[in-house]
């Protein structure tokens, strides 16, 4: 059994949803590891992103985003509204959590910041999509078909920041 793992460092734009097409570079990854038939794990360890399986578009709005991803974002829209005061529905983060947050701000780890606390929208939306993705590698080729992309969503729209998407392939 061998293992192989790399980490893509992806920046947000910070002003609305992030979405990165990741296939090239897990397709890459999959060619240099050798591998013949096994799996990759696509996966996101922040908490207000998410990794889809879903069809290129070619056809892109003003902003450059795929028509999928407009149409995706006007239905999270409408059932998770964006978190842009303090004064909605949300009950998140809670005076406790916040508490946590801020304590976080020396941490030389964290980048966060009193500015990402307005994400309840991003954590839901996260978590109804999810923060992997698994493959199968056959005989060398990942098996995403014509048309299928890996994308790497970043829902929080608070600010810019470099966030992290490992790739984990096993097999043989």
């Amino acid at each position: 059994m061998k293992f192989c793992h790399e980490t893509l460092i992806l920046q947000s734009n910070g002003t609305r949803v992030t979405y990165h097409n990741i296939i090239k570079d897990v397709k890459k990854l999959v060619a240099e590891s050798g591998i013949q038939n096994g799996t990759i794990v696509v996966q996101s360890p922040h908490t207000t992103c998410s990794v889809i399986f879903e069809e290129f578009m070619h056809d892109l709005d003003f902003n450059g985003d795929e028509f999928l991803q407009v149409d995706l974002n006007r239905i999270l829209d409408k059932i998770i509204p964006r978190e842009l005061t303090e004064n909605t529905d949300y009950r998140y983060p809670g005076p406790k959590h916040l508490e946590f947050l801020l304590s976080l701000a020396d941490n030389p780890d964290y980048t966060g910041g009193p500015e990402t606390i307005l994400n309840g929208d991003a954590h839901i939306r996260a978590s109804f999509l999810g923060a992997s993705e698994t493959f199968i590698i056959r005989d060398g080729e990942l098996l995403t078909g014509e048309v299928g992309s890996i994308y790497f969503i970043d829902f929080d729209q608070n600010r810019v920041r470099n966030r992290k998407c490992h790739l984990f392939i096993s097999g043989e």
